[in-house]
Parts: C-alpha cells; structure tokens; sequence
C-alpha cells in the first residue's frame, strides 16, 4: 500500500460519476498518489479503445523490432548501432498516469545501470537467434531490478503519445479543466493534475493488471499445468526446472532460459499461454478504485466528538482514536459498511483494501479534527499501518490485521518494532473478522494479558465483526 496523502481520485475530485468512467473504459485513479496498477504490454491488442489497440501496438513493435535489428548489427559496445539502441532503450519515469506503488506520483524509471545490464541480457538472447520482440517481457522474469513498476514504465513511455489522443477523446465529453504541457516532444492541451499542476493521462482499464503477466511466475505455472499439450512439449531438464519454478528464482530461470534456442521459446511460449485478462474493476479485490464511494461515508455519518478534538497529551490523543475506531466498527457492523470488505464473488477483499476502508474514514475525521494521520508510516523498520500524530507527544499508532492472517505475530512483532521505531508505546490493534479466526484472537488476548502481568505497557485489542450478513429479510 502507497503512502496515500489523501483519497482524492478523479471522480471525487472533479465531480464525476465514478460509474461513468467505468463505462469510458477509464480507471479512476488517485490523484495525490499511485493507484497500484500496472499497465501490461501484453493486453495492449486486447484493448478496445482504438488509440490502443492500433496505435498503441504498432509503437510498441516497432520500437523493439528496432531494437532487436540494431543488436543484431552491432559488432561492439559503444559503436554507432549500440549507441543507438541505447538511446531506444532509455525510460524515463512517467508520473502523470498515476499508476505504480511510489507513495507520490512519480514512478520508477530505468536507470542507467539497469538499462545496460538489460540490454547486455537483451543481446545474449538475440545472439540465440531470438528476435520476438515479446522477449523483451521475459526479461523481467530474470533480470533483478526490473518489475511491475518498470515494465509499466517502459511500456508508457513507449505508448504515451497514443495515451494522450485517448486523453484527449475522452476528455471532450468529461470537461475536465485542462491546459497546455510539453509532452511527447510538443505541446498538448490535457486535463490538469490538482495535486500536482501536471497534465493527467487517463489510463484504460483493459490494458492493466496487478502485476503484469511476465513479472508474475505462479501465473505462468498455472497456465503451463491447465494446458496438457503444452506440458507434453516442454519435456526434460527444461520441463523440470520450470515445473519448480517461483519468481525468486532470478538467477535460475535466467540460465535455463539463457542454455538454448529452444529452451527460450519454450519460456515466450508458456508466458503467451496465461490467460489476458486485465484488472477485474468489479471485483475490485485491492481496492483500488472504491475510494470514489468510500469518501461518501464519512459524510453520510458525522462523527461527534466527546473528547478533546486537537489533542494535546498522548491520553487525549489514544482517546479520539479509539473513538474513531469505535465508529469504524459501527459503520462496519451496523451500516452496512461491511460489503465493503468483499467482492461480488463473496469472496474478502485483501488486507490492504480493509486498511483503505479504514484510512478512508479515519482521514474524513481527522481532517475535521486537526489530527494529522499518515496511512503506513515508515520509520525505518518496516510500515505500520497507520501513524496519528498532534504534536511530537501524542503519536498512535494502529496496526490492521484481517483474521485470514497471523494476528499473534502481527500484534507481538510487528506493532512493537513500529512502536518502538516511532518512539512511542501508543498503538491499537485492530483485528477486522472476515472469517478462519478460530482461536487466533483469543491467542492474541492471551499475550496481552500476560505483558500486562509482567507490568508492559500494552497496545489495546479492537475486533471488528466484517463477515458477510443475510439480508434483512433472511435474519
């Protein structure tokens, strides 16, 4: 989860039916920090808007075609051939989609390390007789360094001219306030970025995934073991080593990979074979574009204040975030928030959609209250969750765990080591219910109870009841 500012996304912010964007074909991202979302060149054919799945595709072939022409021609490091392909080989970040896991809105890039060692790797697989330009996707099965955010990256600096005549399409029917930019080596009228002052490229939603196919290995594995034809031509060493196969196994897949013709089309092969599917916004199981809907409730339900709302000693302050807490879990178990943690498939949406849910409504309050609140502060020892702060005194943090995890580790381990790299012995657990908890919470109060016997300084326990409810007519 992005260290998120502020929930504003463009629906919320410029008044639009998130609904409507939907139908666009447009993700609604956030405007003050990435949406999580990776755009993934290998759904760019499947896209149909039309700037994409011609435009779009063309730019993208043809700029490796080039690519693999120019290794091929090259006869040393450094001669005019190679100084070309680096030039072609150069991305840049790209902010101004907002898309990625930067906790602002500038992404990754391809820095000048990276970008030679990629190639170096680029010029052995051409040297194999490869010249598919979809190799250029394999490459982030093995080359360290190169992962969702870059191949996002890579792929919008390749594509971004034909993002922004999409941009500009759509936005003649949004009206969002836009101006002049130097973009794509001239100047383009786009929509404005608040947040920013940047131009705003619309993304579509059928060009993008959680993690894109080629940097996802248990993806290809499950394509390789649903397709029996393909798993008979993949056979010997080769089939081994790719039947055991995980994304960690960088160097290994690299040098199988690497050993043959063969063996290198039989990886582009089994990466061709998983499904194209982009992010399923219905389901939406990150919860990554429900914020639009999210920023309603804690308008729907003010909250009243009993104590002190501009805290001024660390008592005060655990005290309005345990109120915060308690109306949270109202909202939860009895306005029908809870439909929030689940997808249409009743299935629960995962950990971090229920810290959104959280931040969502903790930041609408806050905001009211003069009480900062920064969603998975970092302090050197890993994020928690949330860190409320007025004043260098009054600092709580909450930690949130779904009881589908490990809750006695999350409450042992993890808060403590925040707690303690914040300098502060403030913080909440907070356990939201959406089924397996068995004795977990219980577990959780019994190392509670006996810090407290020893005489520490405990964090308190909330439980939050999300699972799914029957109708009220079924009740």
């Amino acid at each position: 989860m992005a260290t998120i500012k502020s929930p504003a996304t463009i629906s919320t912010e410029f008044g639009i039916d998130p609904d409507r964007l939907l139908e666009l074909g447009i993700i609604d991202t956030q405007l003050a920090s990435d949406t999580n979302l990776f755009i993934d060149p290998l759904l760019l054919a499947e896209s149909f808007h039309p700037e994409i799945n011609t435009g779009a595709v063309t730019a993208y072939e043809q700029r490796f075609e080039w690519i693999v022409k120019l290794l091929i021609a090259s006869k040393v490091k450094g001669d005019v051939p190679w100084r070309q392909v680096e030039k072609l080989f150069k991305f840049s970040e790209v902010s101004w989609t907002c898309l990625g896991y930067s906790s602002s809105v500038h992404g990754a890039g391809f820095g000048k390390e990276l970008a030679a060692h990629a190639l170096d790797t680029a010029l052995e697989i051409v040297k194999l007789g490869i010249t598919d330009v979809d190799f250029f996707m394999g490459l982030s099965l093995f080359e360290e360094g190169i992962g969702a955010d870059r191949i996002s990256d890579m792929t919008t600096n390749i594509i971004l001219k034909d993002l922004v005549q999409l941009t500009q399409r759509v936005n003649l029917e949004l009206g969002i306030p836009s101006k002049e930019f130097d973009v794509v080596g001239g100047k383009e009228v786009l929509p404005i970025n608040p947040y920013t002052n940047d131009p705003l490229i619309f993304v579509p939603t059928d060009i993008v995934r959680d993690l894109p196919i080629a940097t996802d290995w248990s993806d290809i594995s499950r394509a390789v073991k649903a397709n029996e034809d393909l798993r008979e031509r993949v056979s010997g060493r080769i089939g081994e080593i790719w039947a055991t196969m995980s994304r960690k196994d960088k160097s290994r897949v690299k040098a199988a990979a690497l050993s043959s013709k063969e063996s290198f089309e039989q990886l582009l092969e089994m990466l061709r074979e998983v499904p194209k599917e982009s992010y399923d916004f219905a389901k939406d199981e990150n919860g990554e574009v429900f914020w639009a809907k999210l920023t309603r409730i804690a308008q729907e339900h003010p909250l009243k204040f009993q104590g002190a709302t501009s805290p001024s000693s660390p008592e005060e302050a655990v005290k309005l975030v345990e109120e915060i807490v308690l109306q949270f879990q109202d909202l939860v178990e009895n306005k029908g928030i809870w439909k929030e943690l689940w997808t249409d498939e009743k299935k629960p949406r995962k950990e971090k959609a229920a810290q959104r849910l959280f931040f969502t409504v903790a930041y609408s309050y806050c905001k009211a209250n003069n009480l900062d609140v920064t969603p998975e502060a970092d302090a050197g020892n890993g994020p928690v969750d949330f860190k409320f702060s007025s004043g260098f005194n009054a600092r709580v943090l909450v930690e949130i765990k779904l009881s589908t995890n490990s809750l006695l580790h999350g409450y042992e381990k993890q808060l403590e080591i925040y707690k303690k790299a914040d300098d502060t012995d403030l913080g909440i657990y907070l356990v939201v219910d959406v089924g397996g908890i068995g004795q977990k919470y219980a577990e959780v109060q019994r190392s509670r109870l006996a810090a407290i016997e020893r005489g520490e300084k405990t964090s308190k326990i909330f439980l939050i009841d999300g699972n799914r409810r029957a109708s009220a007519s079924k009740r």
